[in-house]
């Protein structure tokens, strides 16, 4: 993929796709915490980044763009076909004037706002670099749970593979490399998030059931760099529940 040069600041663009049907907690893009629905939550989070000029709510579903339009979000209509987010995100992408497009996830009501800009970042002084995305420090227990993806690095933290299984296989006697979990958090080139979407889903992807596996698939490097934050993604009621409790709102039945 060619460089894109430029001069100047980078205009960036935080979109959040957003759908209503999850698998393993319906709605839970409207679930109130706090006194608020989650994505409004998402939506003000990313808001305040520093370096993100605009935040959109990608969504086909009208109870969604309802609420984000009474709490006064930018809201954008897409697709009901789209088999990812990421599609949804370009669908969007591509009727937008911006330099790079973080998507933000819409169950992350605790996301840092600082995570935003530390995926931006590194485009700055690169301007080779197309995709980019964070990563933390592995524990015992993430290594084994297929929920949690991992990562190994180059020296230069740059994506080698992500995966579900437990990577590194270190073996017995040897000095245990780094082990890293992904932080499911992207800022990519327009054109690069354009481009990525249109190409078919590769073998890997498919097996493992993770996007950017493609990217690595079709030659693009994943540049990631360590987050000196965390957040806590909400996949099951009881992820739902601890986030009410840390945001300082009851759980609710």
């Amino acid at each position: 993929m060619p460089p894109v040069s430029h001069s100047g600041p980078l205009s960036v663009v935080a979109i959040i796709p957003a759908r209503f049907h999850s698998t393993r907690l319906p709605a839970k893009a409207l679930a109130e915490i706090a006194g608020r629905p989650m994505i409004q939550h998402v939506y003000e989070r990313a808001a305040m980044a520093r370096r993100v000029a605009r935040v959109i709510v990608a969504t086909d579903d009208e109870r969604i763009a309802n609420v984000v339009r009474a709490f006064g979000g930018d809201v954008r209509m897409t697709a009901a076909s789209h088999r990812s987010g990421t599609d949804r995100l370009a669908e969007v992408a591509a009727s937008l004037e911006c330099d790079l497009v973080v998507n933000v996830q819409g169950d992350e009501p605790m996301v840092e706002p600082g995570m935003i800009d530390e995926a931006v970042e590194p485009f700055a002084a690169d301007p080779d670099l197309q995709l980019s995305t964070l990563r933390r420090p592995a524990g015992a227990a993430d290594l084994q749970n297929p929920h949690v993806t991992k990562v190994v690095v180059d020296r230069d933290g740059y994506a080698l593979y992500f995966s579900r299984a437990p990577i590194p296989f270190v073996r017995e006697g040897a000095a245990p490399p780094p082990v890293w979990r992904h932080v499911g958090l992207y800022a990519y080139r327009r054109a690069c998030l354009i481009t990525l979407a249109a190409l078919p889903p590769t073998a890997l992807e498919l097996a493992e059931s993770l996007e950017q596996l493609r990217a690595l698939e079709y030659g693009i490097r994943i540049k990631t760099v360590e987050s000196a934050f965390d957040t806590i993604g909400v996949d099951t009621q009881e992820d739902l529940d601890r986030v009410r409790r840390l945001m300082g709102a009851p759980a609710q039945a």
